[in-house]
């Protein structure tokens, strides 16, 4: 479908990659890894036809559609929401439009005439071409899409003036989504979304017709989606023939076979050369030298492996100690105008708790956020921090109020106290501020860097209590790393709104989720429980029935009971034979099904419990800078999943037939 041809890009002395070629497949998903700069976004907008590559070619076959989302900087306005996605369907409005011109045009034409006929024929073709696009599921489509983006119907009417930039970026992926091109491209797609949508998305792009070339900082959707992955480091690109975790673990194993290759050839070479120079002046040896230097100049070098980029560990400064309540909010109300955020609202953090608070855009989180850190007074009700109770505060925002005149460095050391200002320069570096970048005006960084800036800034300072919106944002896989670790060993308090769920599943306990218009829910579990439960409670508000295991016994018994009750137009002989043969179906069949599940649920339970627990030891600091001990709880982790992907298999079967005994029987799940 695409094919990259020895491309390469280059900033005036600095080339981002080189010799870089590969082809994409039809409904291909491909991964482009790396970290920040590395060159992922320039090589997606070589191929969007955006920047134009320093050498090398890009083919694609005539007439294929090529869609780009970037990270930012889409602003729409003067249309309403509706008609900007709507205009996703432009050819098929075009062809109706024309239709219908033409229709007008035919009903002032003689019917006998030749340019009615031949009028006729262009309008029927018209059709056909309509007909293929299938102009009636139009509407529906984008009522699906917009909402499964979080949009609600009333704001369809709304201008998209009136959408902040994370919105925004929403509705340029709904016109991509809606177009359908052959070929998506996708610069961190899932940044401004919240979980329930990000699942959404996620299962969009799964059953998405065309293929897809991604970027994301999203460890979750690179693995549930992507079958290969181009990874750039140091210049170069090389492929790997799997997901995200496959390129983790296929990359290690590359990097120590091409080490144990050159060192080999090193020695071989060093042996040659030893030769060379001990004989060199030896007259009987002159021909064996001769050979030895031949032999030399022929040995084609294996490069030296490239050192990975230092990882930095971090820890955050010893907190001041306080005492067990942290903050506390008692039937607290807040409203802003006619909009009710809060009502009666009352929440409680301990200290050492970890928290994620989770939720659409507007349901309440960043108020949460300035109430319980104390920068916003609730409208009734009381809010109380602990003894001794002090808090560090991170939000987006705060990367506007750095001073631009000011260097990263300087701006960082004046930020910290005086016991963490010598590690000011190493925390930077784990956030991506290496060699001459510390140095840099904060007037000249992007958005993003100046986020990062802003989050260095909060993390050295002593605080018992942090509350970080949104800290992974601008942060490679790598500096997640650090922080997510820094933050698992941290013995404070903390809170921490965000959607990446790998980030937050082995740091924290304890999920709030807000929802517009109603209280706020507490789910005791990190995301991954919190997002069963969700699903669990959905369910039952909307009616629908949860899904059963086992019958308790009293219930086997009342069915057993209510199958004894007389068969009308049966007579006593042939019923007795009829409930024998049951009996013998619930023994013999039933019962060994009803067992064997019951096991296995037990078997699930243990297994999963068993992951959780991996899992968390692999976020562990003794466990990442231990190479053995860290591929061993990999492995382990790896026969745990596909053990669980078996059982869970074998789970749907076993309930299948538990279900069809059942319904022979007359049983009632």
């Amino acid at each position: 479908m695409i094919s990259v041809q020895s491309l390469r890009v280059e900033f005036g002395a600095r080339v981002l990659f080189n010799d870089l070629s590969f082809s994409v497949q039809p409904r291909e998903r491909i991964a482009f890894a790396g970290h920040n700069g590395a060159g992922k976004s320039t090589l997606m907008k070589c191929v969007a036809g955006i920047i134009k590559p320093s050498a090398g070619q890009i083919h694609a076959p005539k007439g294929t559609r090529v869609g780009y989302l970037p990270q930012e900087g889409i602003h729409v306005r003067g249309r309403t929401l509706w008609q900007e996605t709507e205009s996703a369907f432009g050819e098929t409005m075009a062809l109706a439009e024309k239709i219908d011109r033409l229709s007008q045009e035919l009903s002032k034409l003689d019917p006998r005439s030749s340019p009615y006929g031949d009028l006729l024929e262009e309008i029927g073709e018209l059709e056909l071409q309509l007909d293929s696009t299938d102009p009636a599921r139009m509407k529906p489509r984008i009522e699906s899409v917009l909402k499964g983006l979080g949009f609600q119907t009333k704001d369809f009417t709304r201008d998209c003036s009136e959408f902040s930039g994370g919105w925004q970026m929403r509705i340029a992926m709904a016109k991509l989504f809606l177009q359908e091109p052959e070929v998506l491209l996708l610069d961190e797609p899932t940044n401004h979304l919240d979980i329930g949508t990000q699942i959404w998305v996620e299962q969009y792009l799964v059953n998405y017709p065309g293929a897809i070339l991604l970027i994301s900082h999203d460890r979750a959707l690179l693995d549930t989606l992507c079958t290969r992955t181009i990874a750039f480091a140091h210049g170069r690109a090389e492929e790997y023939a799997g997901n995200f975790s496959y390129f983790e673990r296929e990359s290690v194993l590359r990097k120590e076979i091409q080490l144990k290759q050159y060192e080999a050839q090193q020695r071989e070479i060093a042996e040659i050369q030893r030769f060379i120079d001990r004989f060199r002046a030896s007259a009987n040896k002159a021909t064996l030298v001769q050979s030895r230097i031949k032999m030399l100049a022929k040995i084609e070098r294996i490069p030296q492996p490239e050192r990975d980029d230092a990882v930095m560990n971090f820890k955050f400064p010893p907190p001041p100690n306080s005492g067990h309540l942290v903050a506390k909010l008692d039937a607290v109300h807040k409203a802003y105008g006619p909009l009710r955020i809060f009502s009666g609202f009352d929440f409680e953090i301990n200290k050492g708790e970890k928290f994620a608070i989770v939720g659409p855009n507007g349901a309440g989180k960043s108020t949460f956020c300035r109430l319980i850190t104390g920068q916003e007074s609730p409208d009734a009700g009381s809010h109380t921090f602990g003894h001794k109770v002090a808090t560090s505060f991170f939000s987006q925002n705060h990367a506007d109020e750095l001073d631009p005149e000011k260097t990263v460095l300087e701006t960082v050391e004046a930020a910290a106290s005086r016991e963490a200002a010598p590690h000011a320069r190493n925390l930077l570096g784990c956030f991506l501020f290496r060699g001459d970048d510390v140095f840099k005006k904060v007037g000249v960084l992007s958005g993003g860097e100046r986020s990062r800036v802003a989050l260095v800034c909060m993390l050295l300072r002593p605080a018992n209590f942090l509350i970080l919106d949104e800290p992974t944002n601008h942060l490679d896989m790598q500096s997640q790393d650090v922080l997510q670790r820094a933050l698992i060993d941290y013995p404070g308090s903390v809170m921490i709104v965000s959607h990446n769920r790998n980030f937050l599943d082995p740091l924290v306990t304890k999920t709030l989720e807000f929802r517009p218009g109603e209280q706020p829910v507490l789910y005791a579990g990190n995301i991954t429980y919190y997002l069963e439960k969700s699903a669990e409670d959905d369910a039952l508000r909307k009616g629908q029935p949860k899904l059963s295991t086992l019958a308790p016994a009293s219930q086997s018994a009342a069915n057993s009971s209510s199958s004894r009750q007389t068969m009308p137009g049966v007579n006593r002989k042939e019923q007795r034979r009829i409930e024998a043969e049951q009996r013998e179906i619930r023994s013999k069949v039933l019962k060994p099904l009803e067992a064997e599940f019951a096991e296995l649920e037990t078997k699930i339970a243990e297994l999963e419990g068993a992951q959780a627990t991996l899992t968390a030891e692999l976020a562990q600091p003794a466990v990442v800078n231990d190479a053995a001990r860290f591929r061993e709880v990999t492995h382990a982790v790896e026969k745990i999943a596909k053990a669980l992907e078996s059982s869970y298999y074998r789970w749907g079967e076993l309930s299948d037939e538990i279900e069809k005994v059942r319904a022979k029987l007359g049983i009632e799940a």
